[in-house]
């Protein structure tokens, strides 16, 4: 089915000369000379290392001489200041120039990352922004939250003469100095001073200069998801974005629950427990939520959406399983409508489905292997049923592993061999051990299990990487990734700096892997 909406060309501007501009002269004839100047991702300058420029798929040195304090001073004297984030830009643009300093607070690294404003982006959404309703943006790191929220803001107060208001913690939407980027159109922008004070500048907004559209990016605490439900009760629009996949995943962070009408336990009379054919005591949403729509982004060219908020999560705390919409852009530049929403859609309890799926699976494809019984040991089993249904191999969970063809056991319960699993394992049952309960490693053992093609070693490590971030923002609980090697590990810790965590290696060689945590 293809989407009615009209559909605009995508464009990208990125400014890169002035990006260029505050590097010194050779190593920006370097990156001149590069032929792929439109894929570069960033510009990374540490004090005695050879000077890199990375891209989507690979990276290069761009001069044979180590970046001194001189290099580093170049390129400080001609950007702007640097908050208290260690961030700065340059004036007008997108792009973000982040230091790292040694104790004294000497600045001896510096990652300058090339920020690009794309025109069209919105148009898969477009007709979902027009509603005048709340819409909050989920979605992994780099999918393209940021980059939706600068185009919604140009095209509703631009193409819809609305009053809007950026709030712009890190100066991720609106970019660098006193004057706004021109990609958010006629929207205001308000700076925020420090990350923390983002909540109160969000309440000075509304309060101070009567928007009709309030845009946010990375709602992440309590006082943000108070301050956000404020301005919706006040008839604002609200444009933001928050840590978190799906909303599943919302609904259970008790920081940000409140944004999709948070989670209270209830209990029942006898006969209405009776009535609803459930137990005494039971979930409920606690109140409206703040945002109506929420849009899982899961590509860069594909979404999910929820289009009532209220009612789907209703229905998932009575255990039924929402049926967003998904569209997706194609490369033609149509958009198409995978799935049509439906209100909710009973799921039958898991056994059963993948049994159902497995059996439809063999009749189609005979050549195939027979169902394999997996019996998980420490391991997350949501996540190991989310592995099965996404690679689609012919797997099926059983709690008895006298039962089953193989064992996936977490590591922590692996080493200490309690009963069951040392039983199992006497018995020579297959044994597979996963590292953490993470969704990258569960997927790996599942492609070891059945011989799957693998992505490249690296797309994996940087995967997981990412995953990790967010379950150490979420949760605030430290993640080990998978032992890498040291050019994989050295991205691994890129990555965690960019979102201001601290990470580290730990273990010897070869076993030697990266643990990210909070600061």
């Amino acid at each position: 089915m293809i989407h009615p909406s009209p559909v605009r060309e995508q464009q990208i501007t990125d400014d890169l000369q002035h990006l260029l501009q505050v590097l010194p002269p050779d190593i920006r004839l370097a990156v001149e000379a590069d032929g792929e100047q439109d894929q570069l991702l960033e510009i990374v300058l540490d004090l005695g290392r050879l000077p890199e420029a990375r891209f989507p798929n690979r990276w290069i040195y761009l001069t044979d001489r180590l970046v001194d304090h001189n290099d580093l001073g170049y390129v400080v004297s001609r950007v702007g200041e640097f908050g208290k984030d260690n961030r700065a830009g340059i004036e007008r643009t997108l792009h973000r120039i982040s230091a790292i300093r040694n104790r004294a607070g000497r600045v001896v690294g510096l990652t300058c990352r090339i920020g690009r404003a794309v025109y069209g982006t919105i148009d898969i959404m477009r007709d979902v922004v027009e509603t005048g309703k709340s819409i909050l943006m989920l979605g992994r790191p780099g999918v393209g939250k940021t980059t939706k929220c600068r185009e919604i803001a140009r095209v509703l107060s631009e193409e819809f003469d609305k009053r809007v208001v950026v709030v712009d913690t890190s100066n991720e939407i609106a970019g660098d100095g006193d004057i706004p980027h021109p990609g958010i159109g006629r929207a205001r922008r308000m700076q925020v001073p420090e990350p923390r004070l983002q909540h109160a500048v969000m309440i000075e907004a509304v309060e101070n200069h009567m928007p009709e559209v309030i845009v946010i990016d990375e709602i992440s605490t309590q006082e943000e998801a108070f301050a956000a439900r404020t301005i919706a009760e006040r008839g604002v629009q609200l444009i933001g974005t928050a840590h978190g996949n799906t909303l599943d995943n919302l609904l259970m962070n008790p920081t940000l629950s409140d944004l999709v009408g948070g989670i209270q336990a209830v209990t029942l009379s006898d006969e209405e427990a009776k009535r609803r054919g459930t137990q005494k005591t039971v979930l409920e949403r606690r109140g409206p939520p703040t945002f109506d729509i929420v849009i899982e982004i899961l590509e860069k060219d594909k979404m999910a959406i929820h289009l009532d908020v209220a009612k789907t999560v209703d229905e998932m705390l009575r255990g039924r399983a929402p049926q967003p919409e998904i569209r997706e852009r194609r490369l033609d530049g149509e958009v198409e409508i995978l799935q049509l929403p439906d209100e909710t859609v009973n799921v039958p309890p898991p056994t059963l489905r993948f049994e159902r799926e497995q059996a439809e699976r063999q009749r189609e494809h005979p050549e195939l292997p027979a169902t394999v019984r997996v019996c998980p040991y420490g391991v997350s089993r949501s996540r190991l049923e989310k592995a099965i249904r996404d690679l689609r191999v012919p797997a099926l969970l059983t709690k008895n592993w006298d039962e089953a063809d193989a064992i996936i056991a977490l590591k922590a319960h692996y080493r200490r061999e309690p009963g069951r699993l040392r039983d199992a394992i006497e018995h020579n049952k297959p044994t597979f051990v996963v590292r953490s309960n993470t969704q990258v490693q569960i997927e790996g053992v599942l492609k070891e299990m059945f011989g799957l093609q693998d992505v490249s070693e690296e797309e994996m490590a940087l995967r997981e990487a990412r995953e990790a971030i967010e379950r150490v923002i979420d949760y605030g609980e430290p993640v080990e990734l998978m032992p890498q090697n040291a050019y994989i590990r050295r991205l691994q810790h890129q990555i965690a700096e960019q979102y201001n965590l601290v990470s580290a290696s730990v273990g010897a060689e070869p076993r030697r892997r990266v643990r990210i945590a909070k600061g």
